[in-house]
Parts: structure tokens; sequence; C-alpha cells
């Protein structure tokens, strides 16, 4: 039947375990009454047929109670006295009836004479037996309100955590191609072999940020020559005055990495190391295998402490602090990002632990400061953002 099996395990083992603890009560007092006080046949029947009574009301019980529990304490305290008066009542009339009944007294004055002898000591059995039941209901209840209140909590926060990254990888993302598109308007009527060469490399770039969006990691690889594409469009706008370099452990190639992490970190020695210097510089990206970790470095000669503005990376100045979630979010909090400027340059580094898919999945549900920061960010509001990115399209290259 199959609304018996959307009941849950939980409470079918629970009625299980009621109605055995039961079984063993009655056939041991049942036993002792046939034993020592009346040796008929008929006491050990009904002591089955109280029992198999028992079990019946021990669902309309649970039913009862579960009803109730919709209600305030007051009218479940209210609901539970007359339970156990009617518990009472229908548990002592089946005791007349198997017992005074059978026998002869069949009169009304009977009832009421075996029920009022059944209000001294026996009538706690019949209370235990209904209050253990309600108590069982609420214990359950209880736990299993426990256990959905952490699942519920724990779903959110994932649910909040991957909207909070999408909306952070959204916000990059858009920056850049904003940004690209405007360091290549000029060169489209300036020279057409040029402009097809920029544009099958931009052509690249926008199918690896529109594939970032999946949120699946990516080989470092591919990660490199997604900064290769980018270094060679912007290379194009200054020509000798900025140059490239790196220092890749072939060892780190196959590493598997978040999309687009190390684009903000060269964007931004870009922006505000080479292009304000008159004669530009060289930008550095260093990749090097540790004991257990992997260290990545973009650094360059520009202007370091001497910009105007060094922890950026995006037009909306927010790119930097995102690559710093992220990596947060994806590694724990050690995993965030270091920045070291001087007179001479700046540098831009992060160290992430070598770890399984699954390691790493569950580094980033226990990472807390990882969705405190996450949660900071996500309050930027839209209109700032908005503003940002207008002034980043008529941005003068």
């Amino acid at each position: 039947m199959k609304w018996l099996d959307d009941i849950p395990k939980i409470w079918k083992r629970a009625y299980v375990m009621i109605c055995i603890w039961y079984a063993i009560n009655f056939a041991v007092s049942t036993f002792f009454e046939w034993k020592l006080k009346r040796p008929f046949s008929y006491v050990l029947w009904n002591g089955l047929y109280l029992w198999e009574a028992l079990c019946v009301l021990i669902v309309l019980i649970f039913l009862w109670t579960n009803w109730l529990f919709r209600f305030k304490p007051v009218v479940q305290i209210v609901g539970h006295a007359v339970g156990i008066a009617s518990f009472f009542i229908v548990m002592g009339t089946l005791s007349y009836y198997f017992t005074d009944y059978i026998d002869g007294l069949v009169y009304f004055d009977n009832w009421k004479e075996f029920m009022v002898e059944l209000l001294s000591w026996d009538a706690l059995r019949f209370y235990d037996q209904y209050i253990i039941t309600v108590g069982i209901y609420y214990v359950i209840s209880y736990f299993q309100g426990l256990q959905k209140e952490e699942k519920e909590k724990s779903e959110l926060a994932l649910k909040n955590k991957e909207m909070q990254i999408s909306l952070l990888k959204s916000q990059i993302n858009p920056h850049f191609l904003f940004n690209t598109l405007n360091s290549i308007s000029t060169l489209i009527h300036s020279s057409k072999d040029q402009a097809r060469k920029v544009i099958t490399q931009l052509s690249d770039i926008f199918r690896y940020a529109l594939d970032s969006h999946t949120g699946k990691m990516v080989k470092l690889i591919n990660e490199i020559e997604f900064i290769q594409n980018y270094i060679r469009i912007q290379q194009v706008r200054f020509g000798d005055r900025l140059k490239f370099q790196k220092h890749i452990d072939p060892s780190c190639l196959a590493l598997s990495i978040p999309p687009m992490i190390l684009q903000p970190m060269v964007e931004n020695s870009v922006k505000y190391g080479i292009a304000p210097k008159e004669e530009g510089g060289t930008i550095q990206l260093i990749v090097k295998q540790l004991d257990n970790s992997v260290f990545f470095e973009v650094k360059d000669d520009g202007l370091g402490t001497n910009a105007k503005k060094v922890m950026d990376g995006s037009s909306s100045g927010i790119g930097m602090a995102n690559t710093d979630l992220r990596l947060k979010s994806y590694y724990g909090p050690s995993a965030g990002i270091t920045v070291r400027a001087t007179e001479y340059g700046y540098s831009v580094s992060f160290t992430i632990p070598i770890l399984s898919a699954a390691e790493r999945k569950e580094m980033a549900k226990q990472s807390k400061v990882g969705n405190q920061l996450l949660g900071t960010v996500a309050l930027r509001s839209e209109e700032e953002e908005q503003s940002a990115l207008l002034k980043n399209t008529n941005a003068n290259y």
C-alpha cells in the first residue's frame, strides 16, 4: 500500500518497538495472573486481545498527537487530558468486558464499579501507556525538527554560497569583456590584418569567459592560454611597452583551478602598473609547485606604490576583491591573495593546496570566513555596479 510506504521508517520502527515492549509486559503480567490467581486459559487469551487493542490504540494516539502538534501548547495539554481520559475509558471497558462481563456482570453498575476500582493503582498502567506513547512521539518529532532545521540551514548556506559565487563570477566576466572590447575598438579601423587576428583571439576569450559560467574547474594550461590571448590583445594596444614573461612549472599544467582566477591580477598590472608608466614594463606570471601546494604570483615592474590605485583588477573596483573571495570559497581562508607593493612595482600571490575534488568541495562547505566575506560583497548595490560599467564603456583608450 502506497500510504504505508510513505510513512517514514523511524515511525514504523518506533511503533514496532512500542508494541514489542508492551507484548513483553502483557506476556509477563498475564502469565503470573494465570499462574498465581486464575489458572484458566481465557486469561491468556484476554491478555492477547488487550495487547492487540493497545497496538491499535497506539496508532490512534500517534494520529491524535500529530493533529494536536499543530496547535499551541495549551491546546495540546487540554487535548492530551481528553486523550488520557478517553484511553482510560476504552482500555478499562475492554478489561471489564474480558473479565467481569464474560462472568455475567453485564449491568451498568457493574461497569461503573469496575471502572472506579481501576482508578486506583491499575489506572496508572493505562496512563503510562498513553503518556509513554505521546512522549515517544514528541522525542522523535523534536529530533526530526533539529535534523530538518540543520538540513535547511545547510541547504540555504550552500545555495546562498553558490548564488554569491555565481554573482561574483558574473561581476568579473562582463568587466573583462567590456575592457577587451574597448581595447580593440580603435584597432579595427587602423589595421585589418591586426583586427582579424585580434577578433580571432577575442572569440577564444569570449568562449572561455562564457564557459566559465558553468562553474567547472579548468586546467591551468587552459587558463594560461586565456591569459596569453588577453595579453596579446593588450600588446596590440601598448606595443613594446608591454612585455609578458611566464615561468610555469610543467608539473602544474594539469592542475585544476577555478576559471578566470588569474585574469583580474594580470588586468590590474596592465591598467595600474604598466599603462600609466611612460616606458611601460614587464608582467611576470610564476607558478611553481611546493610540497603539498602550488604557488601563484603575478608581478610587474610598473608604478607600484606610485600608482593611483593598486587593488582593483576591474572597472568597478572589485575584481581583486572578488578573486580573493573566490579563492577562499574554493580552498578556505588561508588561500586568499597577498599583495606586496613597492616603488618598483607590485606583486599579487596566493597558494592553493593540492586537493582531490571531494576534499575541495568539503573545504568550500566548511569555509565560514568565505561565506561571511561573500555576503559582504553581495551587498554591493546594483546601481554602483551599473554606474561603474557605464564609466568603463565610455573610457578613452
